[in-house]
């Protein structure tokens, strides 16, 4: 992990992004308004965290400690006349210190995770690969079409595993924490027994 912080906004979810994959959102709070301004201006990243206490919308949430850097990708407008946004997580971070701005928008000084070291999918984890691939070719989506190298990758696999798979959110957090890739794989392969139907 790196030693170097970070200043980003922040915005705290009922969801865990994970890299590599995208979250959509409806924008229409003043602040997110002006963060999404000023970091489609200067092409920065913003911090997406789970939620542990609050809501999305109001008062300022408080954010899990471990988060993931977005960058929006697109812009569209919602039926309802709003701002939407899709962005696309990149890198994990460790959250060391947060505060509330006077608009009411989180900042955090954040720490960068470095990225996962590529990991082969080992022969015992093979299933979670063709699950993975059955999941995509079903659901379709951003990853539906991904070159079959990524599934032989332990963290891409671990990563869109969390996100597709019917989780509670403290356990998507649990997975976007931990730091192993085999240990991820371990934790999905120990929770597949209760997505198996009758």
């Amino acid at each position: 992990m790196s030693r170097q912080t970070t200043d980003i906004p922040l915005f705290p979810l009922n969801t865990v992004l994970f890299p590599g994959g995208e979250v959509g959102l409806r924008i229409f709070e003043p602040r997110y308004l002006d963060m999404v301004r000023d970091c489609a201006r200067t092409n920065s990243p913003f911090g997406v965290c789970l939620i542990l206490d609050g809501a999305e919308v109001g008062e300022p949430a408080t954010p899990a400690a471990v988060g993931t850097l977005a960058r929006i990708v697109d812009f569209s407008t919602t039926p309802d006349g709003l701002l939407g946004i899709r962005a696309q997580g990149t890198q994990r971070f460790r959250l060391a210190r947060s505060r509330v701005r006077d608009n009411g928008l989180a900042h955090g000084e954040v720490d960068p995770w470095a990225d996962e070291a590529r990991v082969e999918v080992p022969v015992e984890f093979h299933l979670l690969a063709t699950i993975l691939e059955r999941l995509l070719e079903k659901i379709g989506g951003t990853h539906a079409n991904a070159p079959r190298a990524n599934f032989d990758d332990a963290s891409w696999v671990g990563f869109r595993l969390a996100e597709l798979l019917p989780l509670e959110n403290r356990e998507r957090q649990m997975l976007l924490q931990t730091a192993d890739p085999l240990e991820r794989l371990t934790q999905l392969m120990h929770a597949l027994p209760r997505f198996q139907s009758a």
